[in-house]
Parts: structure tokens; C-alpha cells; sequence
């Protein structure tokens, strides 16, 4: 490489870190995961200069590298850490919500974990559309069947099933990280 790139990188470098610093840690509660992201997106800049010419819109590029990244560390710890409440069937007339929370009896440890994950779902769920959130909470946590609620209230049964989808997919996306730390730190 010659030195005018080497300036021009580190030029980037220094200013993007900061940025993409951030948005790294809106999404990586672990900071040494965060920091390996950070360096895997530089090191892709590098390879980049190195075997093509050069990067016209760099922030626009790092930015892209960086999301990439991000969702390639969700997928990879997806499939370490089971969710057992968002990948199970949506007909399941079982509430499976009590299989996601720890034991309030393993422990103090399990106990906190389970009162901090029960206020996180409880946000998530104020979030939600009422029509999705009575859907999700009669189905996971009072144990109606979707005929029952059908029957109820004259919706239809597919109606029921599309809601409690949607609201799942919320929970999802906003309790991923959340179960991910207690699972790693074995609270659960």
C-alpha cells in the first residue's frame, strides 16, 4: 500500500470510529464483542483499499460494513441461544412465556434475572398495537386457545394468529439482547 493510503485510512479511521463506536453499542451490550466488531469492520476497510481502488463514499461504506456485521452477530448467537417463547408455533395453545424466565427458585441471581426480563416484556408489551398485546397476553399468558378467543370475541381465527405474529416479532426484536446476557451469564 502506499503511504497516501495508509493517510487516507487512517484519516477514516480516526474519523468514523467514534460514530460507528456508537452505533455498534446500540445493539452490542458486550463491549469487547462491540470492540471486536469495531475491528473486523477496519480490518475489512484495509483488505478493501488493499484489493481495489479506493472507497468513494467511506462513511457510507463503513456504516453498510458495520450493520452487516452487526446482523452477522445476531444470526450467529441465534443459533447458540434458543428463544424458546419466539420460536415456538403460534398455534401452540400452551403458554411457553414461563419457559423463557428463569426458575424464581434457582437462586438469587435467577430471581433478578426473572424480575428484570418480566419489567423488559412488560415495556415491550405497553409498546404493542391493544389488539396484538390482548392477543399475546390471552394466548401466552393466560392460556387461551385462539378457537377459545375466536369464539370470545368474532374475530377470526387467522385475524388472531397474524396479530399474535406481529407481536412476537416485536417482542423479538425488542428482547434479543436482554435474554442474550442473561443466557450468557448463566442466569438461566
Amino acid at each position: 500500500m502506499t503511504t497516501e493510503q495508509n493517510e487516507r485510512i487512517v484519516a477514516d479511521v480516526a474519523r468514523e470510529r467514534p460514530r460507528l463506536r456508537q452505533l455498534i453499542r446500540r445493539y452490542v451490550m458486550n463491549e469487547r464483542d462491540a470492540e471486536d466488531i469495531l475491528q473486523d469492520v477496519f480490518a475489512e476497510l484495509v483488505e478493501a483499499y488493499r484489493l481495489t481502488k479506493p472507497i468513494e463514499q467511506v462513511s457510507a461504506w463503513l456504516y453498510q460494513v458495520t450493520r452487516n456485521r452487526i446482523t452477522d452477530r445476531f444470526r450467529s448467537r441465534r443459533k447458540e441461544v434458543p428463544l424458546p417463547l419466539l420460536d415456538a408455533p403460534a398455534e401452540e395453545a400452551e403458554p411457553t412465556l414461563e419457559r423463557l424466565l428463569p426458575d424464581a427458585d434457582a437462586g438469587p441471581e435467577a430471581a433478578f434475572a426473572r424480575r428484570v426480563m418480566l419489567e423488559e416484556i412488560l415495556i415491550a408489551l405497553d409498546e404493542l398495537p391493544r389488539a396484538q398485546r390482548e392477543v399475546f397476553v390471552a394466548h401466552e399468558i393466560d392460556g387461551v386457545s385462539f378457537k377459545q378467543m375466536s369464539a370470545a370475541t368474532g374475530v377470526g381465527v387467522n385475524t388472531l394468529l397474524t396479530r399474535k405474529h406481529e407481536a412476537v416479532r416485536h417482542l423479538r426484536r425488542k428482547l434479543r439482547d436482554i435474554f442474550d446476557e442473561y443466557a450468557n451469564s448463566g442466569s438461566l
